[in-house]
C-alpha cells in the first residue's frame, strides 16, 4: 500500500547496507555459504523428524508451533533481508517508461533487435550459420560482468554494483530439473547461477541475479536491467548474450499474437543464431520432468502471493519495458 516509503526507507535505505554487508562477508568464500546453509537447514529438519519418530507418540500441539515458530522467523528474516523489495515503486514509474505499445511498436523493435544481433553474429562469426562458442570461463563472466554494470552506472546511478558475490550453485542439477538459470539467496546475497546452462547466455543470466541483488526484485525489471547490463559491456561476446537474450523472448512474444509474423521474421535472423537458441531448447529438454512443472507452479503462485501479478509471466514483461524504453532511442 506504501511504495513509496517502502522504496525510500527500505530499499534505498535499509537493504542498502544490509545488501553490501552481506556481499561484502560472504563474497570472500569461494563456494556458496547461502546454499551450505540450505543443506544444513534441510538435514536439521530431517533429523528432528527423526527424531520425533523415535520419540513414538507425536505431540502435534507442540510439533506444529515449532513448526509455525520456524516459519515466522524464515518469512521475517526473508522479507527484513530481501524481500520487501517486492513492494518497491516499479520501475516503469521511476524511469518514466510507458506500459503500452502497438503491434507496431513491437514490430519496429523486434527489426531492430534482429538486425542489431546479426551484426554482432557477424562480427563474432564470419559465416552467418555458425552459432557462437563462448570462449571465456564462467569464473572471467563473474569479472566482467562488473564492467557492464560500470558502465550502465554511468548513465543510470541507481544500477552501481560494487562488492561482488556471484557464485556457481551447488544445486545446479536441481535447479536444471526445476527449470531454473539462477537464483538469489536472500539471506547471504549471493546470486546463485546454474553452471551447466548453454555459456553463449550465461553472461545475462548472471547479470539478471545481480540486479536481484541490487533490490530489483520484479522478475521483469531484473530481466530489463539484466539486458541493459549486458549490452553495455564493451565485450562483443557479453553483447550478444543480451541482444540474442532480447531477441528470444520478442519473438516468443510474436508467435503468441502472430505465427505467420514469426514465421517471417525467422527467416530474416543469421542460421547460427537460431543454432545457439536450439542449444538451448536441447539443454531445457534434457531435464523436463513434472519437478519442473511442479516447481514453476510453486514458483508462479509464489510471486503472485509477492505483489507479481503476472507471476512467471512477468519475465516476459520485460519486452514491454524494452520497447517503451526505446521508443525514442536507439541501441
Amino acid at each position: 500500500m506504501f511504495p513509496e516509503v517502502v522504496e525510500r526507507y527500505y530499499s534505498n535505505g535499509l537493504y542498502v547496507y544490509i545488501s553490501k554487508f552481506s556481499r561484502i562477508v560472504f563474497g570472500k568464500f569461494p563456494f556458496s555459504v547461502g546454499d551450505c546453509i540450505y543443506f544444513l537447514v534441510v538435514f536439521l529438519i530431517l533429523r528432528w523428524f527423526c527424531q520425533q519418530r523415535k520419540l513414538g507418540k507425536l505431540n502435534w500441539k507442540d510439533s506444529a508451533l515449532r513448526i509455525l515458530s520456524f516459519l515466522s522467523v524464515f518469512y521475517f528474516l526473508f522479507n527484513l533481508l530481501w524481500a520487501m523489495n517486492y513492494h518497491r515503486v516499479p520501475l516503469f514509474e521511476k524511469m518514466a517508461i510507458e506500459r503500452k505499445y502497438s503491434n507496431e511498436d513491437l514490430l519496429k523493435f523486434t527489426k531492430v533487435l534482429i538486425a542489431k544481433t546479426n551484426e554482432i553474429h557477424s562480427q563474432i562469426q564470419k559465416n552467418d550459420s555458425l552459432k557462437v562458442v563462448f570462449p571465456y570461463s564462467q569464473e572471467q563472466v563473474f569479472e566482467m560482468n562488473l564492467k557492464g554494470y560500470q558502465l550502465l552506472s554511468n548513465q543510470f546511478s541507481s544500477f552501481e554494483y560494487t562488492n561482488p558475490s556471484v557464485k556457481k550453485s551447488l544445486i545446479s542439477l536441481p535447479l536444471s530439473y526445476m527449470g531454473f538459470g539462477g537464483y538469489l539467496n536472500p539471506f547471504t546475497n549471493e546470486a546463485q547461477v546454474n553452471d551447466k546452462g548453454p555459456m553463449y547466455n550465461f553472461p545475462t543470466t548472471v547479470c539478471h541475479e545481480m540486479a536481484h541483488q541490487l533490490g530489483y526484485a520484479s522478475e521483469s525489471e531484473a530481466n530489463f536491467i539484466g539486458f541493459l547490463a549486458s549490452i553495455k559491456n564493451e565485450n562483443l561476446y557479453f553483447q550478444y548474450s543480451g541482444y540474442s537474450y532480447a531477441l528470444r523472448y520478442c519473438l516468443g512474444n510474436w508467435r503468441i499474437r502472430d505465427e505467420k509474423v514469426f514465421d517471417e521474421l525467422l527467416k530474416t535472423i543469421h542460421p547460427g543464431i537460431l543454432k545457439n537458441y536450439k542449444e538451448s531448447e536441447e539443454f531445457w529438454k534434457n531435464y523436463e520432468t513434472f519437478i519442473e512443472k511442479g516447481f514453476q507452479i510453486f514458483y508462479d503462485n509464489f510471486l503472485k502471493f509477492n505483489q507479481q501479478k503476472d507471476g512467471l509471466g512477468g519475465y516476459s514483461k520485460f519486452v514491454d519495458l524494452m520497447v517503451n524504453y526505446y521508443k525514442d532511442k536507439s541501441f
